[in-house]
């Protein structure tokens, strides 16, 4: 079991802010730390908000400028209807994230994400390298190809293909009590043996998906994503690997990412490493945040 709170007003951070609108999307934020310290930008995962990345800001703030925003469509940032693919796709939610970084003058940012802000940082670093000196992700990672058709695997990719449904929205949005059984089932599904999502983090994270409108803005990202299934077959090798050096924390117990698919990333990235990190699963920094903070510090060494 890992306790949780959501994060308190400290020396060390402050309130949340909002930053200037990009396409007409805002993103809220909290810091932690001091300016001028080296600057590290932590990006969170679905179905989750900024504060699963709380107990990483933590420890890294007396050595470190901190950001840690909601991206597009969740928590407290802007939730705007509109065609997902041109507002919550990858490169509209890494825009938002450069806007951000550069809005707040933050030098040499150590990026660090997971699920969701994994991919946003992958793509962050396809875009805007000179934004990053580093990055510390977790899976997803590029590479898995057809093994995402294997039996095991291919039974965990269910939630994408229903979140493009119309039923959705009939049977989630803006039902509290429906959306608290279904968060609670991917944060006990995901994570590690020994990890249980308490009433508190489940509480908070209904009060910020359960509004109406809230889910279905929470899920666009994947309406934007197309099939999961559809992008893996169809991954060919880059002619232009990612240049910013990068860190997989690859978990022992996350059943959507196996360790085995860690194998072909040196395709894709120039300078990458795989760190395994056992006896976790998907959710790496909330499950282990000392970890992560130690990863996130020596990337910016």
């Amino acid at each position: 079991m890992t306790d949780w709170t959501p994060p308190l007003e400290t020396e060390e951070s402050v309130p949340m802010r909002t930053g200037a609108p990009v396409d007409g999307f805002t993103l809220s934020y909290d810091r932690f730390g001091s300016q001028g310290q080296p600057a590290v930008v932590l990006l969170h995962g679905w179905p989750g908000d900024r504060t699963d990345m709380t107990a990483v800001a933590e420890r890294l703030a007396g050595e470190h400028d901190v950001l840690v925003p909601d991206m597009r469509g969740f928590g407290g940032s802007d939730k705007h209807s509109g065609e997902p693919s041109e507002y919550y796709g990858l490169i509209a939610q890494a825009r938002s994230v450069a806007a951000l970084i550069e809005e707040l003058g933050l030098p040499e940012v150590v990026l660090g994400g997971y699920d969701i802000g994994s991919r946003v940082g992958q793509q962050l670093a396809r875009d805007r390298p000179e934004l990053l000196r580093a990055m510390v992700i977790t899976p997803p990672a590029p590479g898995v190809g057809s093994r995402i058709l294997a039996e095991g695997p291919i039974r965990e990719f269910w939630y994408q293909s229903f979140h493009h449904l119309d039923l959705a929205e009939r049977l989630l949005d803006g039902k509290p009590a429906a959306i608290r059984d279904y968060l609670e089932y991917f944060w006990s599904h995901w994570s590690g043996p020994d990890f249980a999502a308490d009433a508190t983090r489940l509480e908070h994270l209904t009060s910020v998906y359960g509004p109406a409108g809230a889910f279905i803005a929470s899920i666009a990202y994947y309406r934007a994503a197309g099939s999961i299934v559809a992008r893996s077959l169809a991954e060919t090798t880059p002619t232009q690997k990612i240049t910013v050096p990068t860190t997989f924390l690859w978990p022992e117990h996350d059943p959507l990412f196996l360790r085995a698919w860690s194998d072909r990333v040196g395709e894709f990235f120039a300078q990458v490493r795989v760190q395994p990190v056992d006896g976790v699963g998907h959710f790496v920094p909330v499950e282990a945040p000392d970890t992560f903070a130690a990863a996130i510090s020596a990337a910016g060494s």
